[in-house]
């Protein structure tokens, strides 16, 4: 591993003290975070769109974006701007170890499915014509420990990787060299990442209950903390590599 980096093993009540960072600096720029957001989830659901392989391309193009938001994050803490053009600024950051993160993401998450279809005999969902929605959801009774296999283990490959943009996007890193990095960075502090992860279902929760509308501070608040959680985890002032095409 880059012995220039140091990963930092934080007390438990960080992992909410990166939220609170994070709302205090959406809150000097809050419509410039709202219009990334909106940018970026506009964008995702449009690429969804594209036949055949719309999922798989948003999937391969999330870390890509969540190293766009660290950049303009680092950005605003360093006392410039933070703009609509910061949404891609991560194409431009060793683009192509960020789309295969997002490739190899994709893969884990259809291996736990897998796991939990096939292995525990979760129920398939409905296909049209097949089965409503309502009596998939009633053919889960007496499996629900088989959803909570799948909710810990995505929960565990999103957590592990959680590191993995901002490490690339900052430090010119290999795909495999920032996934071992971010892995041992989140067992390092996993109380501190459960902490976190908690605290970001609450206020995600919270923020759904007036129609939704929490969601817009919510959400930049969320793609805000990875920058922070990241600075604070390996004590990094990030040098960002040249850009790349």
């Amino acid at each position: 591993m880059d012995g220039k980096l140091h990963v930092n093993e934080l007390k438990l009540a960080r992992g909410g003290g990166w939220l609170a960072e994070a709302f205090a600096l959406f809150r000097r720029k809050p419509f410039a975070w709202i219009g990334l957001c909106t940018g970026w989830l506009l964008i995702t659901f449009a690429v969804v769109q594209v036949p055949g392989i719309g999922l798989a391309l948003s999937s391969f193009l999330q870390p890509v974006f969540f190293a766009s938001f660290a950049i303009a994050a680092f950005r605003q803490v360093a006392g410039e701007p933070v703009l609509m053009g910061d949404l891609f600024s991560g194409f431009r950051r060793n683009v192509r170890a960020l789309v295969q993160l997002g490739a190899i993401m994709l893969i884990a998450h259809l291996l736990i499915i897998l796991i939990v279809w096939v292995l525990l005999g979760m129920p398939r969902p409905p296909a049209e014509g097949a089965m409503t929605f309502q009596e998939f959801i009633e053919s889960l009774k007496g499996k629900e420990w088989a959803l909570f296999v799948f909710v810990v283990l995505s929960a565990a490959v999103k957590g592990s990787l959680w590191f993995a943009p901002p490490l690339i996007a900052f430090h010119d890193m290999t795909t495999s060299q920032a996934m071992r990095w971010s892995v041992y960075a989140a067992i390092s502090n996993i109380g501190t990442m459960v902490v976190y992860g908690l605290a970001l279902m609450a206020a995600m929760f919270v923020a759904m209950i007036p129609w939704g509308l929490g969601l817009l501070v919510v959400i930049p608040v969320m793609v805000i903390s990875t920058f922070i959680g990241y600075r604070e985890v390996f004590g990094a002032q990030p040098a960002p590599a040249a850009p790349q095409a």
